[in-house]
Order: C-alpha cells, then structure tokens, then sequence
C-alpha cells in the first residue's frame, strides 16, 4: 500500500533546511522548537532515512537530505498553490514594500517567495532604496510597509534589533591604508557622514572616490580596490570584505534597523497576508 508523507511535517523540514536552524524555522512556522524537532524526528522514522548529519557542528543535511528537500519544496509549491486557488482568491491585491539595499540579502528573496507561494494572486512589490528616500516616500503614502537602518527610528517604528557596522574594502585589498582615504558612498547613504565624522574624530585625511547615487559604482569601485565604504555586518557586496586588523580605521558602533508599517497594515484591513509579511520581517531581521 503506498504511504503518504506528513505535508506538516515535510514543511518544517524543509523551513529548517532553508533557514539553517530550528530555532528560526521554529519562527517562521509561530511553533515552539520542540514541536520542529519532533515533527523532523517522525519524518525521519516514517521514511527509516536520517535528513541531517547529526555529527556535524552545524545543521547540515544528509545526503537523502538533500534529495528530499529538492522534492519537498516542489510538493510544498503545488499544495500551497492548491489550496489558494481553491479557498485563497479573496486574498487580491497589492503590498508596497521598502528595504534598504544592504539588508535585502539573504532574508528579502525568501519571505517574498513563500507569500507569493501562499497567495499567488497577491502583488508585493519590492523597491530597495535608501532608508532616507524610503521614509520620505513613506510618509508620502507611497509604501505600505519600509525597514529602515538608521541610529534614532521615528516614534512610529517598530525597532527589529541593532547591527554592527563595518568598513569593507576589496578582498585582500589595501585602499584602506592609503592616505588620504578614499570613500564611496551615494549621497544620500545614511552612513556617509557618520563614516566622516569618524574619521575626523580619528585624524584620518579622506577624499571622495566615488560620489553620486549609484549603488553599482559604489560596489564595484570599493571590489575594485579603489576605494572603502561601510556597510551593515552581513550585508556585503561580492567580491569584498570587512577591514580589520591592528590598524584598523576607527570604529562605527551599531545601527538599528527599524519597521514602519501603515495604521491599516497593522490590523484587519491589512489581511491575512499583510500580517504574515510582517511576522516574516520581524522573525528574519529581529534579535
């Protein structure tokens, strides 16, 4: 007789192995981390497979993993689409989301393909843009929802947690140590005066290498060695990395990040996917 796989159980699984841990699948899914880890535990006794190496420092799949989890998100995608044609099309409409561009990667991609699996007939539309153009559009009634980097949040934001800021440079490149110190940033970055004040206050000559308001000149100035900037912890461009050593340029201290939402996005007239999309926000970008 053919046996059928625990559609709730192969979603925490497959949330973990996308995720990287219980703990923040645990999360995403609003169940505790036990109730993760026993549904994983009877996935792996109705198939007599183990789906992570146990022995490994990290959570890391097993070779039959790896295999499931390609099948899982396939079998996950037809039934979530299933059910929204059948019982979701109420669910119509249009959310306008604002993210900083160094923070898009890696959450931003993930949550928006899980709510377009849930309700495909829903449009959020993504811009990336600064934290000071996205809250002036904001205020604008331009954006439904922004996330924000930023020292002081408004009273109205919601602060999601504080991240580390750094200056990067190129991969094993030496800008850095160069004087004067030549910058790139976009005009209307945040960081920008924050990242001149520092130095100031350290007696470090800077210039500006790279001015303007493209983000792509920026990055590829800064990965071609020609120039530093300074950038949220895990949110770098490619091709780049932290500046760090006994001559370090001076440091930044933290920045938060922060979640405005309207009145409406809040409460019902929001909806349900509304509401998903800020519990989505708030467990990838909070602690």
């Amino acid at each position: 007789m053919p046996r059928n796989l625990d559609m709730t159980a192969l979603r925490s699984f497959v949330t973990v192995a996308d995720v990287g841990g219980v703990t923040r699948a645990a999360g995403f899914l609003n169940l505790t981390q036990s109730a993760v880890s026993m549904q994983i535990k009877r996935l792996e006794e109705a198939l007599g497979l183990p789906l992570f190496l146990r022995a490994a420092r990290k959570l890391v799949l097993s070779p039959e993993g790896e295999m499931l989890v390609s099948y899982g998100r396939r079998l996950l995608e037809i039934n979530d689409e299933a059910l929204s044609r059948l019982g979701g099309a109420k669910y119509q409409g249009e959310i306008r989301l604002g993210v900083p561009y160094d923070i898009v990667y890696p959450a931003i991609p993930q949550i928006l393909k899980r709510l377009g699996q849930s309700w495909p007939l829903m449009r959020i539309n993504l811009v990336s843009s600064f934290t000071l153009h996205l809250k002036e559009d904001f205020a604008r009634g331009k954006f439904d929802v922004i996330m924000t980097t930023e020292d002081q949040p408004d009273a109205g934001a919601e602060v999601l947690s504080l991240r580390q800021l750094q200056w990067i440079g190129a991969i094993d490149g030496t800008a850095w140590q160069r004087r004067p110190l030549r910058l790139g940033f976009k005009q209307s970055c945040i960081f920008r005066s924050l990242a001149m004040t520092a130095l100031d206050q350290a007696g470090i000559p800077w210039e500006l290498a790279v001015d303007g308001e493209s983000d792509q000149v920026v990055d590829a100035s800064v990965a071609a060695d020609l120039a530093v900037t300074v950038r949220i912890a895990d949110g770098l461009p490619e091709a780049t990395q932290p500046i760090s050593g006994e001559n370090a340029l001076p440091a930044l201290g933290r920045t938060k990040i922060g979640l405005y939402a309207l009145d409406t996005m809040r409460g019902d007239a929001g909806g349900e996917v509304a509401a998903a999309l800020l519990s989505e926000l708030r467990c990838a970008y909070g602690g």
